[in-house]
């Protein structure tokens, strides 16, 4: 048996793995988690896990490095639509994407976080708004976070960026305008707490977001799960993490697809089995894809907008970042 330390986020789709319902064959799995996922990627890029799930843009920077330690498997536990990501302040001014040239704005974490490379993404591409046309301070959005030193920070040429001040959180910044708007995986919580001060940019951010979809059929996948290059080689056993993987998300799915006919009653979101209906009929059977072809689309883009945004020294492809015995999924 092979003993293998892997450390992933304990979703309702990989709890199968974490609780041992599901088992790796061959494998004799030691599965950790934390209560924030970013340390689960630090202790990955530190050299505390085999496999271990990783932020896109953490994973990707890592190729940068004199030697790249990892390769991907093409399983992805952490997927968000992300128009609801921009947060403005209500004085600002800015009322359609265009608006934000010129402005400064917030970002969670770090220059480049994840769904801030989908968001700088889609508004160079859709908006013509470019990362240098905007001021950048990066920190924590309801807590202080110091600057992470574990893994390469690039900033591009003409692109102004600064970490907020010690103690300063960017939910705060925005609220008293400090900063315009804030591109944020976590919702400020004068926001949820029903401060006039900030909104949304997209007020309607899910219709934005299943148009987006109609249109580029792009789910916006945030996090991949990794393995050291040494333990990549070994095609039978890529193969067997990728199939448990895949056996616990099913898992999940196949409770939301046999809950319906008992109107979800086990759900505590009232009209849950009218909203599961919907994205059932845009996203289909298998709404949250794992393998390299049902979402090579979206990787493509990734690593495109990753590379535009100065944060890979050369544009990757599918083929340079998952494991070989992969690619056929």
């Amino acid at each position: 048996m092979t003993e293998l330390r892997i450390g992933t986020y304990r979703y309702e789709h990989t709890a199968a793995l974490v609780d041992g319902t599901v088992a790796i064959e061959g494998v004799d799995a030691s599965f950790e988690t934390a209560p924030l996922v970013s340390d689960v990627f630090e202790r990955m890029v530190r050299g505390d896990f085999d496999v271990a799930e990783l932020g896109l843009t953490y994973f990707l920077r890592t190729f940068d490095l004199d030697v790249a330690p990892f390769l991907a498997l093409p399983i992805f536990p952490n997927r968000n639509f992300r128009h609801s990501a921009i947060f403005v302040n209500t004085a600002s001014g800015i009322t359609d994407p265009r608006d934000l040239a010129g402005k400064t704005v917030g970002e969670f974490a770090l220059y480049g976080h994840d769904p801030g490379v989908w968001v700088k993404g889609i508004l160079a591409d859709e908006h013509d708004v470019t990362p240098d046309r905007c001021r950048w301070v990066v920190g924590g959005t309801n807590h202080p976070i110091p600057s992470f030193g574990w893994i390469p920070q690039p900033v591009p040429a003409g692109v102004d960026v600064r970490h907020a001040e010690d103690g300063e959180t960017l939910g705060a910044l925005l609220e008293t305008g400090e900063i315009d708007a804030l591109i944020s995986v976590d919702v400020p919580q004068s926001l949820v707490d029903g401060s006039p001060r900030i909104a949304r940019l997209y007020p309607d951010h899910v219709a934005v977001e299943r148009e987006y979809y109609r249109r580029t059929g792009i789910f916006p996948m945030m996090h991949v799960v990794a393995i050291r290059k040494e333990l990549a080689a070994d095609a039978g056993l890529v193969r067997a993490i990728y199939r448990a993987f895949a056996e616990s998300k099913e898992i999940t799915a196949r409770q939301y697809r046999e809950g319906a006919l008992k109107q979800h009653m086990g759900v505590m979101t009232p009209w849950f089995s009218a909203l599961f209906a919907e994205n059932r009929r845009l996203l289909g059977e298998d709404w949250w894809p794992y393998g390299v072809g049902a979402n090579r689309t979206a990787v493509d883009t990734f690593l495109r907008y990753h590379h535009e945004q100065g944060l890979s020294a050369r544009l990757l492809t599918s083929e340079d970042i998952f494991v070989p015995a992969l690619l056929g999924t």
